[in-house]
C-alpha cells in the first residue's frame, strides 16, 4: 500500500484538492506531503499535480509538462484530478457511476484548471458560483499566515472533498440502479406514452430518448402523486407535450372542476407538472392531457 502522497506546496487549487481526496478514499492510511523538492517527489509513492510526469503505472499524475497529459474527446484536457479519477474511478465507484461523476464533477474541475470555460455567461455581472469558488473560499490573505496553517487548511478542504466524493459516489450508484429499474419497467409495458413508477426514480435519461414517452407518474415526497411531462432533451426544459393550457396555475376546487379528477391538487402555471392525491388520479390527469 502506498505510504506517501506528494502534491505541490504553496497555494492549493480545486484540482489537487480533489485528486488527493480521491487517492485517500483508495489509500486511507497514506500520509500527504506538500512539497516541490525534487528529492521528496522522487521518493514518494504517489505524486499529484507536480513533478512534470504522467505515468499511471508508477502513480505519477501531473499535467503541467509540455504537451499536457491528454485531452478528452470533447476537448477538455485532463488535469490531475481527471488523471487520478481515470485510474481509480471505476474501482471507487463502478464503471457507470464513475462515468456519471466524471461528467458531473471531474470535468468541471479539470476544465478551469486548464483555462477552459464550460459555460456561456449570459449576464455580464452574473455567473455560476462553482465548486472552484467554494474551495477558494478557504484560501484568503489574513487567515493563512504560514505554511503550517496552509497545510492544515489544505487537509481540511481535502476532508470536505472526500465527504463530497463519497456522497456523489453513493448518489451515482443509486442513480445507476434506479435507471436500470426504469428500463426494466419499460420492458413490461406495451404503451409507453404514460409510464407509471412506484418510486421516485431517475427516469429522464431513460425516457427522454423514447419518442412516445410523454408523461411519467411517480410518488412525491409529500405523500401524493405527480404527473410530469417528459422533456424533449436531456439538457433542456422544453417538454414533449405540456399539460392543458386551461389547467395552468389552477389548484384544488378549480382544477377539480375543470379536469373532472376529484382528487387533483394543482397544475404548475408552466404546465410541466401536476399532482393528485392518488396514483389513479395522477394517471387520469395524464390520460386527459395526452388526449387534449
Amino acid at each position: 500500500m502506498p505510504k506517501t502522497i506528494v502534491t505541490h506546496s504553496g497555494s492549493f487549487h480545486t484540482d489537487d484538492v480533489f485528486a488527493v481526496a480521491a487517492l485517500l478514499l483508495k489509500y486511507p492510511d497514506a500520509i500527504v506531503v506538500r512539497s516541490r523538492d525534487t528529492e521528496v517527489i522522487n521518493k514518494a509513492d504517489i505524486v499529484v499535480d507536480v513533478g512534470l510526469v504522467y505515468d499511471p503505472e508508477s502513480k505519477r499524475f501531473d499535467h503541467h509538462q509540455h504537451g499536457g497529459a491528454g485531452v478528452r474527446g470533447n476537448g477538455i484536457p485532463y488535469a490531475s484530478f481527471g488523471l487520478v479519477w481515470k485510474a481509480l474511478g471505476e474501482d471507487l465507484a463502478g464503471q457507470e457511476s464513475a462515468a456519471l461523476i466524471e461528467e458531473k464533477l471531474v470535468m468541471p474541475i479539470d476544465a478551469p484548471d486548464n483555462g477552459v470555460s464550460t459555460y456561456e455567461q449570459i449576464f455580464e455581472d452574473v455567473r455560476p458560483y462553482t465548486i472552484v469558488d467554494f474551495i477558494y473560499s478557504y484560501f484568503f490573505n489574513g487567515y493563512i499566515k504560514n505554511k503550517e496553517q496552509m497545510y492544515e487548511t489544505f487537509m481540511t478542504v481535502v476532508g470536505v472533498a472526500k465527504d463530497l466524493l463519497k456522497r456523489e459516489i453513493s448518489k451515482s450508484r443509486e442513480r445507476v440502479g434506479g435507471m436500470k429499474t426504469v428500463r426494466e419497467i419499460l420492458e413490461t409495458v406495451s404503451d409507453k406514452r404514460i409510464v407509471v413508477l412506484e418510486s421516485d426514480l431517475p427516469w429522464e435519461p431513460v425516457l427522454v430518448p423514447i419518442p412516445e414517452a410523454t408523461y411519467v407518474i411517480y410518488p412525491r415526497r409529500e405523500g401524493n402523486w405527480g404527473v410530469k411531462g417528459v422533456p424533449s432533451t436531456i439538457k433542456g426544459f422544453e417538454r414533449k407535450k405540456l399539460l392543458p393550457l386551461e389547467w395552468s396555475g389552477l389548484e384544488g376546487k378549480e382544477l377539480r372542476a375543470i379536469s373532472g379528477v376529484s382528487d387533483s391538487m394543482f397544475c404548475h402555471r408552466n404546465r410541466f407538472i401536476a399532482a393528485a392525491e392518488s396514483k389513479e388520479g395522477a394517471v387520469k390527469l395524464a390520460e386527459l392531457a395526452l388526449n387534449a
